[in-house]
C-alpha cells in the first residue's frame, strides 16, 4: 500500500523511523493542546520498542524467542499482549480449519523464508516430515499468565505484531488528543479522522508487481485499519514452480494458487492483519467464501493469462461507500 496524505498547510505533521526490518509513519494533524512532534514520536516509538522487545524472531532475547528456544512441555511467564496474539492466532486457526497458524516458523526455516532459514530450496519428504512434527497451534496452550508447549514449537507473530501495534499507537494518539491521523507501521495501518483541508485519508492499493509500484485502487478512510498480504515479492521459482512466503499450514508447504494479494478493512489493524493473512493462505474461492460468511470487507487480486483481475466484495464496497472523496 502507498500512503497518499496530500497537502494540508502548516497544521500537518508527521514522524517516521525504522522499525521491524522496516519502517513507521505517522501523519497527524496538529491542533491547540497536542503534543509536539518530539513527544509523538517518543511515545510512537516507545509502542514500537515494547512491541519488538516482546514478540520479535530476529532477536534472540524477545519474549517469543526465548520461548521458542524452550523444549517441548515447556512454559514460560507472557506480557497479555502476547497471550492475546496467541487466542488471536487461536481463533483464525479454528476458524481457517488449521490454514493459518502461528507455529510455522520452522517450515519457514526449512523452506529457506524464516529467520533461520539458509537456502531457498524444495525440502525434501523426510526432512518435511520431520518439521511439520513441531508445528501446529494445538501444542500450545495458556495457563494463568503462562505460555505453554507440549512440543517444541516456535511461534511466529509476523501475521499479527505490525497490526497490533498500529492499534497501539492510534490508542495512544487518541489519549494524547490527536483526533486526525494516519498511523503505519512495515505497511499495515489505520486512519481516523480528516486531513486539514478536510478531505479524507487516501490509501493507494499496490498492483501485485515485483518490478515497480503501481496504483491500482485509491481508497478513503475514516476509522478502520487496512492490510494487505501479497506473495509477490518473497518467492522463489524451481522448475517453473512459484514458491512463496505464505505458507498453508495444513500442507506444510508455500500456497501456490492463483490468488496475489487480499487487502482487509477492519476497525482493528491487528484482525486486518491477520485475515489478509488467513484470506491469501485459503485462496481465490476459499478466501472468498470465508471473506462472505464473515462480512470481511475484502479486495482479491488474481493472476490470470495477461496481467491480473480485481474482485471486491459487498463488505469492502460498503465500507467505501463512507467517507467521501
Amino acid at each position: 500500500m502507498a500512503l497518499l496524505a496530500g497537502c494540508g498547510g502548516d497544521r500537518l505533521h508527521s514522524v517516521s523511523g525504522p522499525t521491524m526490518g522496516s519502517t513507521y509513519s505517522v501523519q497527524y494533524v496538529q491542533r491547540p493542546g497536542v503534543p509536539d512532534e518530539s513527544r509523538v514520536k517518543a511515545e510512537v516509538e516507545q509502542i514500537l520498542a515494547e512491541v519488538d522487545r516482546q514478540m520479535s524472531t530476529y532477536r534472540s532475547d524477545s519474549d517469543i524467542e526465548r520461548f521458542n528456544a524452550l523444549p517441548g512441555n515447556s512454559c514460560q511467564p507472557m506480557p497479555e499482549s502476547v497471550l492475546h496474539l496467541v487466542r488471536v492466532g487461536e481463533q483464525l486457526s479454528r476458524d481457517s480449519g488449521g490454514a493459518f497458524d502461528l507455529t510455522v516458523e520452522p517450515l519457514l526455516d526449512l523452506w529457506g523464508f524464516g529467520p533461520q532459514g539458509r537456502e531457498e530450496k524444495i525440502p525434501s519428504a523426510s526432512a518435511l516430515a520431520e518439521v511439520r512434527q513441531r508445528v501446529g497451534h494445538g501444542h500450545l496452550h495458556i495457563e494463568g499468565q503462562e505460555l505453554c508447549k507440549d512440543a517444541p514449537v516456535e511461534v511466529d507473530f509476523n501475521s499479527l505484531a505490525a497490526g497490533y501495534a498500529v492499534d497501539r499507537i492510534a490508542a495512544r494518539l487518541a489519549q494524547l488528543g490527536i483526533d486526525s491521523f494516519l498511523a503505519e507501521v512495515t505497511g499495515e495501518l489505520k486512519a481516523v479522522g480528516r486531513k486539514p483541508d478536510g478531505a479524507p485519508w487516501r490509501i493507494a492499493l499496490e498492483e501485485p508487481r515485483d518490478d515497480q509500484q503501481v496504483a491500482q485502487r485509491v481508497i478513503a478512510l475514516d476509522g478502520y485499519g487496512v492490510s494487505t498480504s501479497g506473495d509477490y515479492r518473497n518467492y522463489f521459482e524451481q522448475d517453473g514452480q512459484r514458491y512463496s512466503h505464505t505458507f498453508d499450514a495444513r500442507l506444510g508447504k508455500p500456497i501456490t494458487h492463483r490468488l496475489a494479494s487480499v487487502t482487509v478493512i477492519h476497525p482493528s489493524a491487528l484482525m486486518a492483519d491477520g485475515l489478509s493473512t488467513l484470506l491469501l493462505i485459503l485462496g481465490p474461492e476459499a478466501g472468498w467464501d470465508y471473506a462472505q460468511k464473515h462480512r470481511i470487507g475484502a479486495f482479491f487480486v488474481m493472476r490470470a493469462d495477461k496481467g491480473f483481475v480485481t474482485r471486491s466484495n459487498p463488505a469492502f464496497d460498503a465500507l467505501l461507500a463512507g467517507p467521501k472523496q
